[in-house]
This record gives structure tokens, sequence and C-alpha cells, in this order.
């Protein structure tokens, strides 16, 4: 299978902040931050494998600072490594101040999502060629974080296995 430039896959998201999407602190809700982020990540997977996909887990999400109300919420992502049938998903989220132009980093992620036949079966994905140095960077650190996931999964399978 040929594979594909990582840079095909990104997809961008911005919305406005609005009062009903905060917290008492006026500042967005974590819970929204977290579908804006599987969204975009699905965006660039589908776009990646060009089937549909499932969110197959959220590694991690570290919040960085807030988004307040009235700020516009950016969020760009793309696949930086596939394995047979999955792909990991690199998401950066920044706030923006409208009227200065000022942007802040708020929020990184990573998430691995399978592509699907018509059937719902996992299908083989192409490959992710890196060009960016962000991308290439993304790249090696991917085969670390996949052995952490599946060190993540098999303890949590030997654990549920003993309760």
């Amino acid at each position: 299978m040929e594979g594909k430039k990582a840079s095909e896959s990104k997809a961008v998201m911005t919305d406005l902040v609005l009062p009903p999407d905060t917290n008492f602190l006026g500042s967005i809700f974590g819970g929204n931050v977290m579908a804006y982020i599987d969204k975009v990540a699905c965006i660039s997977a589908m776009r990646h494998a060009r089937s549909m996909v499932v969110t197959a887990s959220s590694d991690s999400l570290d919040f960085i600072a807030p988004i307040q109300a009235g700020e516009a919420i950016c969020l760009e992502s793309f696949v930086t490594f596939t394995h047979k049938t999955s792909m990991e998903v690199y998401v950066k989220v920044e706030a923006e101040n409208l009227l200065t132009g000022e942007r802040r980093l708020t929020a990184t992620s990573y998430l691995t999502f399978v592509a699907l036949d018509e059937s719902g079966k996992p299908t083989e994905v192409p490959p992710v060629i890196c060009v960016s140095d962000e991308e290439k960077w993304q790249y090696n650190g991917a085969k670390k974080r996949h052995l952490l996931r599946q060190q993540r999964r098999e303890e949590r399978r030997n654990r549920s296995a003993t309760e």
C-alpha cells in the first residue's frame, strides 16, 4: 500500500467560545474541548484512511491553559503514525484573542483510531510519510507511545481477569 503524507490528513477547526460553553470561571468546559479534539482527530483519521473510523483510545490530554469566553478555540490535527489498521493522531489546541491575534497553546492530545471497512471490520491503512520537522518528531515518538498503550491495555486486562 502506498504511503500518504502526514500533511494530507491535516484538519483545522476554529470556533468562538461563548458564555454557555463555559464553567463558573468563564473558561471553556473541559468536556467541550474533549469533544472538539475527538471530532477534529476523527476528520484527520478519515482523511488518511479514506474509510470510516472509530476512536480506539484517547491516550493523553494535557490541559495547559484555559480558553476564556470571547476567545476562539483553534484546533489542528494530523496522523502521526500508522500500524496495520490503526492510526495515531496528534491534536494541538490553541486559544486566539480575536482582537489582538495573539495565540497561545492550551492543550495537546494523542488519540488512536481504527479504520473500518463497509462491514465494520478493521481494514488496512496506508503508512504515513513525514516531511516537516514536527511530523518527523511526532513520528519518532509514536513508537514509544504505542508501546506504552500496549502495556497499559495489558495491565488492565490482567487486572480485570483477577477481579
